[in-house]
């Protein structure tokens, strides 16, 4: 992944320190700065939200009677293409699957800021191969108390790797014919596959999901208990990540 960047050098170190890319300037094109920044361009034509662009493709939506609206984003790009300048102004986490040089394994990262300062970019993809990120973005309050350990999920014995008032987030490898524990959480979750394998996802009401590619991912309700199987013959590794939200009555 490629970011051109203008003049943010908070974009630069972000996108440096995550995806181990070159960054640099692109005059005649502007990829990055303040919405505004873009009013009134022939290239780009329009600037969207992030959930309006294209390649950022909404799969999952929660909408809770307390007012969160919390969406799952399957973000590709092609080889060769670049997305619209598109907006972000909420807080996001992201589970990034691959660049075009090759796969990431669920490394996380979570982006906070963008509440109170938006921040417009284009993001394109020199290649060889697709990138990919499975990013949970929340248009929500955070919770009042970012370190509480009362609303921790059981089952998971490790600490979260991502803890703030919006997200949490878990990233475990699971042996060859390995199962986890039992594990519940207390706000909404999602299990990502983030490296090759084939992963069984058995939930209390007697459903079971398939995951069987990095980049495949199941949604569990408040509440839910679940275990994880690894049916490989090979380590996989897998993202757990929920949205600290409040659900109202």
């Amino acid at each position: 992944m490629r970011v051109f960047i203008k003049k943010s050098m908070f974009a630069t170190a972000f996108c440096t320190a995550l995806l181990g890319m070159d960054v640099h300037a692109q005059p005649e094109t502007l990829t990055e700065g303040a919405p505004e920044d873009f009013a009134g361009l022939t290239d780009p034509v329009r600037v969207v939200p992030i959930v309006q662009e294209p390649r950022h493709r909404t799969v999952h939506r929660l909408e809770t009677d307390a007012g969160a609206d919390v969406r799952l984003l399957d973000v590709q790009i092609n080889p060769g293409d670049m997305t619209l300048p598109h907006t972000h102004d909420a807080a996001i986490l992201y589970t990034f699957i691959s660049n075009g040089e090759g796969p990431l394994n669920g490394r996380l990262s979570s982006v906070t800021r963008y509440i109170d300062e938006q921040y417009t970019h284009r993001v394109s993809n020199p290649g060889p191969g697709l990138f990919r990120i499975i990013a949970l973005t929340s248009y929500a309050e955070p919770v009042t108390d970012a370190e509480s350990a009362a609303d921790l999920p059981t089952g998971l014995a490790q600490a979260p790797d991502i803890n703030n008032g919006w997200f949490r987030a878990w990233r475990l490898t699971l042996p060859p014919g390995a199962t986890t524990d039992m594990i519940q959480h207390q706000h909404p979750a999602f299990v990502v596959q983030a490296s090759a394998g084939e992963i069984q996802l058995l939930r209390s009401d007697g459903i079971t999901a398939e995951l069987q590619a990095a980049g495949h991912w199941s949604a569990l309700t408040e509440g839910q208990h679940f275990t994880l199987v690894n049916r490989s013959e090979q380590a996989v590794v897998l993202v757990i990540k929920e949205a600290r939200v409040t659900l109202g009555d």
